[in-house]
């Protein structure tokens, strides 16, 4: 392997509580990392600890040194999300204890696969206890990523213990090698220390977990890295919190995952059963409710959904920690599918197909799958979100269509935008034949028939550019085909401009159709047939059957009720019936009709403005 350059490696040690995790840190790089008084009172390791020894490419090697203590576990997955190397370090005299079986787990459910084991305290067993407990502890990495790693008989205690210069050896050997992170993701930095520095502020510091950082000197991903932040309070940052480029992330409070349970004798965890999670530097607790029909028992592995009280931030592909609701013993973890789960619809063919998609993306697949499972395609910003990449560095297929929708930008497959717009033409269509005498719907009334759940950016974008090749017209709000006119003759014209003054000196009360007969002296059904054609011109309007209102008089009508409905937050019969003057059968006819055209819906005795109506922008 060619010598990375420009990276920084970091080994964590893990390990049952007084087994010389810290004694070893000093022993290889000189600095004592408990720094607290009372951790040097107690002889025990409280809070996470770090210390840098520099390489002979000019490189870093940094440690991180976990507390062992069962009820610091917590505090040893904050420093464990952010290792490239794990040590693990297991005292001859006690051997495997549960901690170090808990530390190896959380290793594991963390992807760590690179490793060596430390067999401390050598010097307080004779060499049959030594080869037992290595065999011991082989025994207990026999199936996990550490089952091949180095071993090191260590008595970090001797100023010249060779066991101890032959695993800095190593360290220094597999970190010159190591091949550094991408660095194109987005920065994004899991910050596990908060402190003031006189004369400086704020200073937060932890691991990157992707991109790169410019401040003063590079932080680049991998890295530990120490940021001033001018003019924010300490009590504003606090550990678990995420430092990132603005558009990388965004609050939710559900994700969808996967996790692996581990092998055990407890019940199958029940439906909302509260978890502790650990994911980054973060540590919150969550109700976990599954997503498939298998039962989540120990040993298992399984989709599932955590719901938090707070919203927190991931991305796809960031590993988490589960423990139970007393915080007392490691259950499993896992691996962040989708940072942005739906609360309803979460089990559907098509929800579980969208979660594929998600799997191959996390697997390093791309994006195209997820494409294919997104019919009405992605934000271009929700694709950065779950690819970590800025956005011209997303790898987009060859057939995806981009477009800008307003301050949006959408993502789909080509064939997918060509199916949205025939299944609007087709909705148009069926229409025109089940309703020949109307204009044709306005824009929000289309789409309710035709792709109900597409956002609304990509509607407006779709409806702008059948109108734009002339596929579709637009007349004042409504939408028809260019087939769909009136064609009205010189006696069609003629007895129209008869009709049209006699409707609107009506106003709010026009005559009937057999009134309108009787006055122009014409079958009544003559005066329907021309009236229809109006209709389909968008000239008159038919509230009910035989009344035709004027276009201006509509217009009106619906002005007042849009008053009353921002006023009221509603519109209902009777405030409505004394703002016209009318009687409170022909106000609910208006109210209904206001309902068939998409203006409103009603909800119970009410009638509420319909936000996607072409009606508010005529």
């Amino acid at each position: 392997m060619e010598p990375a350059r420009g990276r920084a490696v970091i080994v964590g040690t893990a390990g049952h509580i007084d087994h010389g995790k810290t004694t070893l840190v000093r022993a290889l790089t000189g600095v004592d990392t408990d720094r607290l008084a009372e951790e040097k009172r107690r002889g025990i390791s409280i809070e996470l600890g770090y210390a840098y020894q520099p390489l002979a490419n000019g490189e870093v090697l940094g440690f991180i040194d976990v507390p062992g203590h069962e009820r610091l576990v917590h505090t040893m997955v904050a420093g464990a999300c952010g290792i490239d190397f794990a040590l693990l370090v297991v005292a001859a005299d006690d051997g495997v204890m549960p901690q170090t079986r808990e530390h190896l787990a959380i290793l594991e459910l963390l992807g760590i696969g690179a490793g060596a084991v430390a067999l401390s305290k050598v010097d307080r067993v004779d060499a049959e206890r030594r080869q037992r407990v290595q065999t011991e502890i082989a025994a207990a990495l026999a199936s996990t990523p550490l089952g091949a790693a180095r071993f090191f008989h260590i008595n970090a205690t001797a100023a010249d213990d060779p066991g101890t210069a032959a695993l800095s050896r190593y360290l220094h050997e597999r970190a010159v090698q190591w091949h550094a992170r991408s660095d194109r993701r987005l920065f994004r930095l899991a910050v596990d220390r908060v402190f003031t520095l006189p004369g400086h502020g704020t200073v937060v510091a932890g691991t990157v977990f992707g991109g790169e950082v410019r401040p003063a000197t590079l932080g680049r991903s991998g890295e530990r890295c120490a940021l001033n932040l001018t003019g924010i309070e300490r009590s504003a940052v606090t550990r678990g919190d995420w430092l990132a480029a603005a558009p990388l992330l965004a609050p939710s409070t559900r994700i969808d995952v996967r996790v692996r349970l581990l092998a055990g004798r407890d019940p199958p965890l029940p439906a909302w059963a509260p978890l502790h999670v650990h994911l980054g530097t973060l540590h919150r607790v969550a109700h976990a409710t599954g997503l498939e029909a298998t039962p989540a028992s120990p040993g298992t592995t399984l989709r599932m959904q955590l719901v938090f009280d707070q919203p927190i931030c991931c991305l796809p592909g960031d590993r988490f920690i589960l423990r139970n609701a007393q915080a007392s013993r490691t259950i499993g973890g896992g691996v962040v599918l989708d940072p942005f789960a739906p609360a309803r619809k979460r089990r559907t063919d098509a929800r579980r197909q969208y979660l594929d998609a998600l799997e191959q993306l996390v697997a390093g697949a791309g994006i195209a799958t997820l494409l294919q499972q997104s019919p009405h395609g992605l934000l271009l910003a929700d694709l950065v979100r779950l690819t970590g990449l800025p956005a011209g560095e997303i790898p987009l297929p060859a057939n995806v269509a981009r477009l800008s929708c307003g301050r949006d930008e959408f993502v789909l497959l080509t064939a997918q935008w060509a199916q949205l717009r025939e299944r609007a033409l087709k909705a148009l269509r069926a229409f025109h034949a089940q309703a020949p005498e109307e204009p044709g719907p306005d824009s929000g009334r289309l789409r309710r028939m035709a792709a109900p759940g597409i956002p609304d950016a990509l509607w407006r974008a779709l409806v702008d550019e059948l109108v734009r090749e002339r596929v579709v017209l637009r007349q004042a709000p409504w939408l028809h085909l260019p087939e769909h006119v009136a064609m009205l003759s010189q006696a069609d014209q003629a007895l129209a401009q008869a009709l049209r003054p006699l409707i609107a000196a009506g106003r709010f009360d026009p005559p009937w159709v057999r009134v309108l007969a009787t006055r122009t002296q014409q079958p009544e059904q003559r005066v329907r047939e021309v009236l229809r054609k109006l209709v389909t011109e968008g000239s008159v309007y038919q509230v009910v059957h035989d009344l035709f209102y004027d276009a201006s008089c509509i217009s009106e009508l619906a002005g007042i009720a849009g008053a009353l409905a921002r006023e009221h937050g509603t519109v209902n019969a009777a405030r409505y019936r004394d703002a016209l003057g009318l009687g409170r059968k022909r106000t609910i006819q208006i109210l209904e009709f206001f309902d068939r055209v998409g203006y409103t819906r009603r909800v119970r005795d009410a009638h509420v403005l319909r936000q996607d109506s072409g009606w508010h922008l005529s």
